[in-house]
């Protein structure tokens, strides 16, 4: 196996994990209606979609800009989710 072909793989890897950790925060939103859930599950949406984006590029640099503005948004997501938690149970 190559070193393309192993870079692959890991990259397909990912997206499939994130994928993966977006439904069962889905899932448990579905159950629990709190919002929490559904900001998790739509950053790790975006992980996985900034994973495949990347993985699709001829040249696979992760500091271009449109890869590093996807991930910022996902990790501003799930630190929103946290402080809007934090502030909904001290109310």
């Amino acid at each position: 196996m190559s070193r393309t072909e192993a870079l692959g793989f890991l990259a397909g890897a990912m997206v499939a994990g994130y994928s993966v950790v977006a439904l069962l925060f889905a899932r448990f939103w579905r159950k629990t209606r709190d919002r929490l859930f559904l900001i998790f599950s739509a950053a790790f949406c975006l992980l996985a979609l900034q994973r495949f984006m990347l993985s699709m590029t001829a040249e696979a640099r992760e500091g271009q800009l449109a890869f590093y503005l996807v991930r910022l948004l996902a990790y501003l997501l799930i630190l929103w989710a946290i402080i809007d938690k934090n502030r909904a149970d001290t109310r």
